[in-house]
């Protein structure tokens, strides 16, 4: 068994963050899913499946979750192959706590750390739409 705690930091505020990791349905934004395949809301005993590149199908399970923006636990996989992940949420921070078989700690880490740097970019603006600039009067 292996442990890992990353973290990072970002522009996006606790809540903005918290909104984000809180509705699997917004998951495939920033951690590296094609689809979340789970009914309803965050909250213990929440299963699903995570479908990921090439239609791989990983199984999850939500063990705990709290209602106001401080995280959630859940479990990845089956069997061996089962990795606990320990989200946390904080403001302008994002960090997890793999723990498991050593080859699936290391394996899932450096995708964690991207998606932990995603989860806490700010948001984006929508596709075809850029911030105007301001005009100068002219005097």
């Amino acid at each position: 068994m292996a442990t890992v705690r990353i973290r990072r930091r970002g522009a996006a505020g606790k809540y903005q963050i918290w909104a984000r990791a809180r509705n699997p349905e917004r998951w495939p934004e920033w951690a590296p899913l094609r689809e979340v395949l789970a009914e309803g809301p965050l909250r213990p005993g929440l299963e699903g499946e995570l479908v990921l590149a090439l239609g791989l199908r990983v199984r999850f399970e939500v063990i705990h979750a709290e209602q106001e923006p401080s995280g959630f636990t859940w479990v990845l996989g089956r069997g061996w192959a089962r990795l606990r992940i320990e989200q946390e949420v904080a403001e302008g921070l994002a960090g997890v706590v793999l723990s498991g078989p050593a080859p699936l700690v290391l394996l899932a880490a450096p995708v964690a750390g991207a998606a932990l740097a995603r989860l806490v970019a700010p948001e984006r603006p929508l596709s075809g739409s850029r911030p105007r600039r301001a005009r100068r009067s002219a005097s």
